[in-house]
């Protein structure tokens, strides 16, 4: 069909989280001439990237918070009958029953809920919150997505996914913006005060109980004894800044540890560093694990990644998280390299090449329409 496309976008809270930056990932390689987006946050976000948004065409609308959920629930369907849009595609996980019970009361004919993570006992409000909404799950959406297989059967069952009925999005990227380049690594290091000798730990994510930063500080005190002048760089913001600084100043790691904050070269970061730490404590991909297997980077996840965040063989190893000393050793052994494979064909063959995926995502949303067009 001809007509604009029109894909509300509900994101919830913005941080400058993975889930956004895929959303955002496509909606720059999307055919916004066809399909434009808007993009529902909600008003404690604290990275909403409104700029580039209007200048791409799209359009931004602030909501109260669903931790405010009666409001939350009017907002989204007052919003939706005012705008009137073709999809509501909402990346809430199992709090999605929210925002699409309200598309559907305000009559938006294509529905889409989208799987982005999984839950951990030991978050025991979040998983409950999880636990309770996950039976609702397939209540309100006419259509599901995941960034995985396993995030698809965590929120919408085994039988859904082997049926073939949930669209894996993968969590794309620009495969050429994370090439290695020496040049960037010498720069990037330089920048930090980081030797070329220098063993360079680093951590990409929010400052929250998922992304497990304290972990990672323990980890890196056992380091130290081996490698008593390495450095580890932790990128991110959260709602447990001043626990992981806390952490920072009991461990005595004050010279060791660079906080760098939300960052804008993060491509340039992972080409600085010697490996990447992923301790988290659950995870429905992790797009920084793509992202750093596109620079050559090695992973150390948890072995509560899923298995699917490894497409490059010999890049991730997985350890549980109770094997503190293993973690040690392994990231006590990494050593600075200023030579790495280029990944991209590896990438791009893998189905994370965003240029593919886009196109992909926009053919899909085209159908969708079409067909609730059809059997309106």
């Amino acid at each position: 069909m001809s007509e604009l496309i029109r894909v509300a976008q509900v994101v919830g809270r913005m941080m400058g989280g993975g889930v956004e930056a895929t959303v955002m990932n496509h909606y720059r390689h999307i055919d916004r001439s066809r399909i434009q987006f808007d993009f529902i946050v909600q008003n404690d976000s604290t990275v909403v990237p409104e700029d580039e948004i209007k200048a791409l065409g799209g359009r931004v609308f602030t909501i109260p918070s669903y931790k405010h959920l009666s409001a939350y629930i009017n907002a989204c369907e007052q919003l939706f009958c005012d705008l009137k849009p073709t999809i509501v595609h909402s990346h809430m996980n199992a709090l999605s029953v929210f925002p699409l019970g309200a598309a559907k009361r305000a009559g938006v004919p294509v529905r889409i809920a989208h799987s982005h993570s999984t839950s951990n006992p030991r978050e025991y409000t979040k998983t409950a919150v999880k636990m309770a909404l996950r039976p609702f799950a397939k209540v309100y959406p006419t259509h599901y997505a995941a960034c995985s297989h396993y995030t698809a059967q965590w929120l919408f069952g085994e039988k859904l996914d082997a049926a073939g009925k949930v669209r894996i999005i993968r969590n794309a990227i620009e495969p050429e913006i994370f090439r290695f380049n020496p040049m960037v690594r010498a720069a990037k290091r330089a920048e930090l005060g980081v030797a070329d000798n220098q063993l360079l730990i680093g951590q990409v994510g929010r400052m929250c109980f998922q992304k497990n930063q304290l972990f990672t500080l323990d980890v890196f005190k056992q380091v130290l004894e081996c490698h008593p002048n390495a450095v580890l760089a932790l990128a991110g913001d959260g709602d447990m800044m001043k626990q992981v600084q806390a952490r920072i100043h009991e461990l005595g790691l004050e010279r060791s540890v660079r906080m760098l904050g939300v960052r804008n070269d993060i491509s340039s970061l992972y080409q600085a560093l010697d490996v990447l730490a992923f301790p988290s404590t659950y995870e429905g991909l992790g797009m920084v694990s793509i992202e750093a297997q596109a620079s050559g980077l090695p992973v150390i996840a948890s072995n509560y990644v899923p298995r699917e965040a490894s497409i490059i063989p010999g890049l991730v190893k997985f350890f549980p998280l109770d094997k503190t000393d293993a973690w040690a050793v392994e990231l006590a052994e990494m050593s600075p390299v200023a030579k790495r494979s280029d990944e991209k064909n590896a990438i791009c063959h893998a189905g994370y090449d965003i240029k593919d995926s886009a196109q992909q995502l926009g053919e899909w949303y085209t159908q969708l329409v079409d067909s609730s067009v059809r059997h309106s």
